[in-house]
């Protein structure tokens, strides 16, 4: 088993209600995902175990089954995360890639 570090970011801010709906959702509260927001932007921040990034990612989307009106934009992982699982190859994580200054 691998740990997968992964963010889920939403299309938009959880608005009051689903805040409140948020807090009554007992399996957002075993650790594993957390919301992170700030102005304009929400997203939830996962640690899931599994063989495969698919399986982890999977399992993470269906903690929003009971969560109306919440949809996922993206899943978004670091360069750490991939070279830690193995998966960073130099067409997804260049080796030694460096932003130009301009």
């Amino acid at each position: 088993m691998r740990n997968w570090y992964f963010n889920l970011v939403l299309d938009a801010p959880l608005t009051e209600e689903q805040s409140d709906a948020l807090a009554h959702l007992d399996r957002f509260n075993d650790g594993r995902i957390g919301l992170a927001e700030r102005p304009g932007y929400s997203r939830f921040m996962c640690s899931f175990e599994s063989e495969t990034l698919t399986g982890a990612v999977a399992e993470a989307l269906g903690f929003f089954e009971d969560f109306p009106g919440v949809l996922v934009r993206s899943v978004e992982m670091d360069h750490f995360d991939l070279r830690d699982n193995g998966m960073s190859t130099p067409a997804v994580v260049p080796t030694g890639w460096r932003a130009k200054r301009r």
